[in-house]
């Protein structure tokens, strides 16, 4: 019998950590799925980037890449995972606790006295083995309230990783369309240089053949020299784009970016008046998503600190076996023992009921919160849609103007040829090229962030 009871306390001892363990996995699964099941991409898009190779991605590809590869993505459904963990402690606290205990005992040849009617008795004290086992369990309605709790958390904990998803993909965004507006800068720039370093080379000839100044032909060397600054300075800026986009895809440096889609695609007029036509829904809006949630979980406080008037029942199992190596010992505990306990409080000097209070004017606090948001959201929505228009009328005039301005220098350009511009004019018209360069790329990351910041408030 004592030999069938170590085994099955050795079973169940080693039994229990894993009975946990599936349960903890059970309650995750959901949310090891979800990370587990983000966007695939195509192997060429995914597997070459690892090696250092070469990455080829249209801005959709790109968003999915990144949020299946970086690492705060990563982080943001680890943090999913650890609040079911989180919740499912709490769970098991409500639930049978057991713990088993063997002791040894050698009293080294001890002998106790004892006096009875005047006479002396010994009594030896043989070495004694003592196997335990104890089961419990105790609930209350804090502890079923803590569940809730925990469910309101895991569901902000997913509302928080989605906020992460929208501001990665509107990052993504911004540096995708920042790379392909240097870019196109950077073309632009190569083609004005090839014009004025023939116009140069032509000068010096003129100057060779007595028909022109060396002081025209030296404007014309300091105007290339500053056309080759800035595109060396634009190539800086480009691989400096790359690789706030290389950081976000969680690529290695060394990767090659090839960027399929462009500037027109994704900066269209249908996508702007789709986008500006989009319904606003106040409960789409993640942050007030996360208010509502805020406030739940301040409800529920409320109850929390309610049930601390509650009672705590608790239910417990004891077994206890003594084995005595030798003769004698006496066996005063009962082997089995069944204990059931309410607990009640009765009085705190107020504590439980400022408790009370104290949670229910947070709760009134966060409704206020949430109405004066739900307010405030209206009017960020029209400013927003404000933004937008203004932004793009802004790229469309400056995407004009840097068109007129390509115009207006290779017209200065032609007529310099046959000397029917003067070395100013030409001059006049490269820097205004220039120029309207800088305003257009400013106008077009100026446009994105304002699409981005619409998107993401629209939980697009």
């Amino acid at each position: 019998m004592r030999k069938g009871l170590f085994v099955v306390l050795g079973l169940m001892m080693a039994a229990m950590p894993m009975m946990a363990g599936d349960h903890v996995m059970q309650a995750t699964r959901g949310a090891s799925s979800t990370r587990n099941g983000d966007a695939s991409l195509n192997g060429a898009n995914g597997e070459n980037g690892a090696n250092g190779e070469t990455l080829t991605l249209s801005l959709k590809e790109a968003q999915d890449y990144a949020v299946e590869k970086n690492r705060s993505m990563k982080n943001a459904s680890l943090a999913v995972e650890e609040a079911y963990a989180q919740r499912w402690q709490t769970i098991a606290a409500m639930l049978p606790q057991a713990d088993g205990s063997y002791s040894y005992s050698n009293y080294l040849g001890y002998s106790a006295t004892l006096s009875m009617m005047g006479n002396n008795v010994n009594i030896d004290m043989p070495n004694v083995g003592a196997l335990g086992v104890t089961a419990s369990m105790g609930i209350n309605g804090q502890g079923i309230v803590g569940v809730l709790l925990n469910n309101i958390a895991i569901e902000m904990k997913k509302l928080s990783k989605e906020q992460s998803e929208s501001q990665l993909r509107g990052s993504v965004m911004s540096s995708y369309v920042s790379v392909l507006a240097l870019q196109s800068i950077a073309g632009l720039l190569d083609s004005s240089l090839v014009n004025i370093e023939g116009l140069s080379e032509m000068t010096q000839n003129a100057v060779a053949a007595g028909a022109a100044e060396q002081t025209t032909a030296d404007q014309l060397r300091v105007r290339v020299n500053s056309i080759k600054n800035s595109i060396n300075s634009q190539k800086r800026n480009i691989e400096l784009a790359k690789s706030s986009l290389k950081v976000l895809l969680d690529v290695p440096v060394e990767t090659e970016l090839v960027l399929t889609d462009s500037i027109d695609a994704i900066l269209s007029p249908e996508k702007m008046l789709e986008l500006l036509g989009t319904n606003f829904d106040i409960h789409n809006n993640l942050n007030y998503q996360m208010l509502e949630k805020s406030t739940e979980l301040a409800k529920k406080n409320v109850w929390m600190a309610g049930w601390a008037y509650g009672p705590t029942i608790s239910l417990g199992y004891n077994y206890s076996n003594q084995h005595y190596y030798g003769e004698g010992g006496m066996r005063m505990t009962p082997p089995n023992t069944v204990q059931i306990s309410v607990r009640m409080p009765l009085w705190s000097s107020g504590k439980r009921a400022a408790g009370v209070v104290e949670k229910k004017i947070a709760y009134e606090e966060a409704k206020n919160t949430l109405s004066e948001t739900g307010d405030q959201l209206g009017i960020q929505y029209q400013q927003l849609c404000f933004n937008l228009n203004n932004a793009y009328e802004t790229y469309l005039n400056e995407k004009d103007n840097i068109e007129v301005a390509q115009r207006v220098f290779a017209s200065a350009t032609e007529k310099y040829k046959y000397g029917a511009s003067s070395n100013m004019e030409l001059t006049n018209a490269s820097n205004d090229l220039i120029t309207a360069q800088s305003s257009y790329v400013q106008a077009v990351l100026n446009l994105v962030n304002t699409q981005v910041e619409l998107e993401k408030f629209l939980n697009n």
